[in-house]
């Protein structure tokens, strides 16, 4: 009989030291799952991601499209969206009338090579313009969304490559004023943190002809850029002639009003209250988007004569 209750004894003793261990176990991983802190609240899950894919979540160094309050309307095109860029294709001219995306000064601390893999836009439902449309036409397949604002990621950069981003300019604009504008935005976005840009061809005037005996992509007569920077209240506007030019980029500068008037489209229509719109797009200021006179003499110089 001793023995026999000297058994249950320590087989009882055992069913406790499993039941308290099942216990503690519960509550470690318990623990672990939702504590950790004296508050008692779950504490966020660290992820570790490719620094360029980070540019997309990353609320200060967005490069999705443009936040939609911001994309133009009174166009006729097919909305196209794609990761890094959104934009409206008109059909009739076989291109973009407007590219809209975010640029910001975080976006343009990474690099990665050029793709130069230009090749038709598989969501423009109706069919984009191809390479073919401009080989020997003597236009450049210039680029609306320039490649270099796209350069923190390969999938960012190739999707400038789109044809539906391409549109028929003169050689020596495309290399030379286009581009000139186009590296002064990257310096106004290094400075003031944000911008947001519309960018595209003036396609309310006649077009100087068509290429491309498929598709008759229209030519241009002139391209226009407008650039809000939300927090620190200002806009710009410029539309240039697709033509080669020794003048200042600063002569082609005009309120987004004015910008609105020569396109036929409507920037930034839910910007803030009807106010706010009327003062940042009804006014603008040279001495807040300073110029790089260094890169004027070299178009001039230089890149006007590539």
């Amino acid at each position: 009989m001793a023995n026999r209750s000297r058994n249950q004894q320590d087989s009882g003793i055992i069913t406790k030291s499993a039941l308290f261990a099942a216990i503690m176990a519960l509550v470690y991983w318990g623990f672990k799952q939702f504590g950790g802190s004296s508050s008692g609240t779950s504490q966020p899950q660290t992820e570790q991601t490719d620094p360029a894919s980070d540019v997309a979540s990353n609320t200060d160094n967005t490069s999705d499209v443009a936040d939609l309050n911001y994309l133009p309307t009174g166009g006729t095109g097919e909305i196209v969206r794609h990761k890094y860029l959104t934009l409206s294709y008109s059909e009739p001219h076989e291109q973009a009338e407007w590219v809209a995306y975010e640029l910001t000064s975080k976006q343009l601390s990474s690099w990665v090579e050029r793709q130069d893999d230009f090749r038709p836009d598989p969501n423009v439902s109706t069919g984009s313009a191809t390479p073919n449309d401009y080989r020997g036409s003597g236009y450049d397949r210039g680029h609306l969304c320039a490649s270099a604002d796209r350069s923190f990621s390969r999938e960012a950069q190739t999707e400038t490559f789109f044809m539906s981003n391409m549109s028929p300019q003169v050689g020596p604009f495309n290399k030379g004023i286009w581009r000139e504008l186009e590296e002064n935005v990257r310096d106004w976005a290094k400075r003031f943190k944000h911008l947001y840009v519309v960018t595209g061809p003036v396609l309310a005037k006649r077009p100087e002809g068509h290429i491309g005996k498929q598709n008759q992509v229209s030519v241009p007569v002139s391209y226009y850029k407008v650039l809000l920077d939300v927090k620190g209240g200002k806009a710009i506007a410029f539309v240039i002639p697709n033509d080669v030019s020794d003048v200042p980029i600063n002569d082609f500068a005009m309120s987004v009003d004015e910008c609105e008037r020569i396109t036929k489209l409507n920037f930034f229509p839910k910007v803030t209250d009807a106010r706010t719109e009327a003062s940042l797009e009804g006014n603008f200021d040279l001495t807040l988007w300073p110029f790089d006179k260094l890169k004027f003499k070299q178009r001039v110089e230089k890149w006007n004569k590539q």
